[in-house]
């Protein structure tokens, strides 16, 4: 798979700061796949974020150095409307997105604004509201729905502009489980039905880790790992030293493995169902030797 978006020795460094915000970035993101970026507060992800969609240079003053390529041309080449239907990004407080009176307003205005005719507005609509689950809630102000319910807004907003390229910023940073467990369900659809290259910079890693393809590591605004999913936790120990905590199953199946009591060659399991159908394998395997 080619690269869709290419960091290349990139650096920031807000005006004002004495320490830039990002230091020789060189990262690639593949077309199709779904990249978990995570790491420690004020590590330099939402920087990397904006870099992708250009709101870094555009919209905040600094210092940039190296490229940005999204889908092989530089970010600084593109008119931000340009890039925009390119890149979506969903911001991790929704309502910093919202314009419109009505959700089905926050929905259309985008489409209204790329100029898409009245029919193709509701070709889309027809397939956004179902996928998000945000029927129930057209007539309604964004502002006055839930939490929860607020995020999936904003992801529809940006979903129904079909960007071929999905970053969303910290998405379930203000929802609880049940709302968590939502937004990461139309991530999936997305990923599995719809081939989206998607972004999602994540602290919870409970329903981000099974669908990942590849994860970052961002700290201290530098790349410090980037590997697929499966060798990227097989590096526990040193994930953990930088504030890093992976679900508890993959620790507990972790920590086994140092036990001598799971072997090297079998991944660590990353959903529960996987952890407690290996714990069932290994205990038939006890009482049949």
């Amino acid at each position: 798979m080619s690269a869709v978006i290419k960091f290349e020795h990139y650096s920031w460094k807000y005006t004002r700061t004495k320490v830039p915000a990002l230091q020789d970035i060189n990262l690639e993101i593949e077309e199709g796949a779904l990249v978990g970026i995570i790491g420690p507060n004020d590590s330099g992800k939402t920087t990397l974020a904006y870099s992708m969609n250009g709101l870094i240079p555009n919209q905040y003053y600094g210092v940039r150095s190296g490229s940005v390529y999204v889908m092989g041309k530089e970010v600084k080449e593109y008119r931000q409307a340009e890039l925009c239907q390119r890149v979506g990004l969903v911001f991790s407080d929704p309502e910093a997105q919202f314009t419109a009176m009505t959700v089905e307003d926050e929905v259309v205005f985008g489409m209204e604004n790329l100029g898409l005719s009245i029919e193709e507005i509701e070709r889309r609509l027809e397939w956004v509201v179902p996928l998000t689950d945000i029927g129930p809630l057209m007539d309604k102000p964004p502002y006055e729905v839930s939490g929860g319910q607020k995020q999936r807004v904003a992801l529809a907003s940006v979903l129904a502009m079909q960007p071929p390229i999905l970053v969303l910023d910290e998405p379930t940073s203000m929802l609880d489980p049940i709302g968590r467990k939502k937004v990461f369900e139309v991530l999936r659809r997305l990923k599995e039905e719809y081939k989206s290259t998607i972004v999602v910079i994540e602290h919870s890693l409970e329903h981000l880790v099974p669908l990942a393809d590849h994860m970052v590591l961002v700290h201290n605004g530098k790349v410090l790992l980037a590997d697929e999913t499966e060798p990227f936790f097989e590096r526990m120990d040193f994930l953990m030293e930088h504030d890093v905590f992976p679900p508890g199953v993959m620790e507990f199946f972790f920590q086994l493995r140092l036990l001598g009591h799971y072997p090297n060659s079998l991944p660590l399991p990353r959903t529960l169902e996987e952890g407690t159908e290996r714990l069932r394998e290994m205990l038939v395997g006890g009482e049949n030797g």
